[in-house]
This record gives C-alpha cells, structure tokens and sequence, in this order.
C-alpha cells in the first residue's frame, strides 16, 4: 500500500530544526546531575520524534492507516494528524500550527526569562523571588511544559510526543523537589516561608495573564 501523504520527506529540514531545538535545549537547560541528564534526553527525545515526523516520515498516520484503518479510500492523506484524524485538511493544520505556535513562544519566552532571573540571583547569591518567581516557584519548567503542549501536542501531535510528554512533567517534577531540598540547605526558613506563599508551577486563579506579560519583560526585577 503506498500512501500519498502531504508535507513529508523533508530531511534536511527536520535535520536542521532538531539541531537547532538541541542546541537551545542543551544551552539553556545545561544538565549536570544524572537525573538532570534523564530529563534532557527524555526532551532530545522528544525533539527528534517530534520533528522527524513533522518532516520527515509521519510515523504516527502511517501506524494508524496501516492498524487502525485511518484512511478514508481516498490515499491522500497529511502528515499533520489533526488533519488527518479530523478530516479538516489544510485548515485544521494551519489553527493548530497557529495554537500551537503561540503555546510555544509564550512557554520559550516564559522559559528564558525565568532563566534570566535565576542567574542574576545567583550571581547576587540571593533567593529568587521577584518577576516570574513571585508568582510560580519553578517558572522554568512551566515554560517547558507549555512549549512542549503547543508544539508537540497541539501543532504537531505524534505518537511520540503525546506519550513522552506526562513522563517529561512527571519527572521535571520529582527533579523540581529535589532542587528545592538542596535550595532549603541554602537558605532555610526564608525559602520555606516563600514555598508556603507561592505555588511550584501554575500561577494561582487571575494571575496567568500577568505571569505571560512578564516573561517579555527583560528586566531583572518585576515586581
């Protein structure tokens, strides 16, 4: 059975954004423990499955023809499963492509500028608790998580990505208490005291819209 699928077997491109998005990851991210290492090759992962399909060779939609009897006769299927699944073609791709995308630059942005903000206390060796960290204990992995959903579950959803990413939260998270044992070592009763008022990755009810507005604020301070 040869199947006629839409935007595939574009190698090179999938060869560049993956090196691209691991670069960024490795960048960024700079694991040094073994359990940071899990996580980032759970992402690398991630990465590679995701954009392999989206380019490449859509695995998933090939799977689901081939056991599920996901095609409708006609042999002309996309490789975009939200296309193809809900038989919508090109409009269904192009809202989820642009969802998905915007899921992605908020929790990019979210992401380095939490980033940014746990440098600079560290090189003033304080507690972070100002802009991003005054409304979520781990903004960095919030960002993480909604990129991940925007692209790799809402854009460009695959059997790969849908599956790894609650194993990438569950262990962002377990990896998150670990990080704030060591961080109560360092500053006792005051990080406690910030732990009790602040929660660990979703802003309280009314203050998300607040929580984006600051990812694009690059100054060090928001308060």
């Amino acid at each position: 059975m040869e199947l006629g699928i839409e935007h595939s077997g574009a190698w090179v491109i999938a060869l560049f954004v993956i090196v691209i998005a691991s670069w960024l990851l490795y960048k960024y991210m700079a694991p040094k423990t073994w359990r940071e290492w899990v996580g980032a090759g759970l992402i690398q992962s991630f990465i590679i499955a995701l954009y392999a399909e989206m380019y490449g060779f859509p695995l998933t939609i090939y799977l689901m023809v081939r056991f599920l009897g996901l095609d409708s006769g006609s042999g002309d299927l996309n490789a975009n499963l939200w296309s193809t699944l809900v038989g919508v073609g090109e409009t269904g791709m192009m809202i989820s492509m642009i969802l998905g995308y915007a899921l992605l630059f908020i929790g990019f942005g979210i992401f380095i500028q939490g980033w940014r903000q746990l440098y600079h206390a560290k090189q003033e060796n304080r507690l972070a608790t100002d802009g991003l960290y005054s409304l979520v204990r781990h903004p960095q992995y919030t960002g993480l998580f909604i990129g991940l959903f925007g692209e790799g579950v809402i854009h460009w959803p695959t059997i790969f990505s849908v599956g790894l990413f609650p194993v990438i939260i569950l262990i962002y998270v377990l990896l998150a208490r670990r990080e704030e044992k060591k961080v109560i070592e360092e500053f006792g009763e005051e990080y406690l005291e910030y732990k009790q008022k602040v929660p660990a990755f979703l802003p309280v009810k009314g203050k998300w819209k607040q929580f984006i507005q600051r990812s694009g604020n690059t100054g060090q301070s928001n308060l």
